[in-house]
């Protein structure tokens, strides 16, 4: 997965995630892998005036749901408040 992390406007962070019919495959999957990647990013602490983009790969579909939140936290680690 590649996340890309640029500044934004003011205000809440804004979040995108993307999941590709050439990488992730079907209707089906590719929902899955935007569902499970949201519910990570909801439980990360995310700074404000921030803009994230998330690009899933296969390993969203088949990984444990602990590991997807830890792959987001260390891409986003540094970019977060206290973390």
């Amino acid at each position: 997965m590649v996340v890309i992390v640029a500044s934004g406007d003011p205000g809440p962070p804004r979040v995108g995630v993307v999941a590709g019919k050439k990488r992730i495959g079907g209707a089906v999957h590719r929902n899955r892998a935007k569902r499970r990647l949201r519910e990570a990013l909801a439980g990360l602490p995310l700074r404000d005036g921030h803009d994230y983009v998330v690009i899933a790969s296969s390993a969203v579909l088949t990984a444990p749901f602990d590991e997807i939140v830890g792959w987001l936290r260390a891409a986003v680690g540094e970019e977060t408040p206290g973390g």
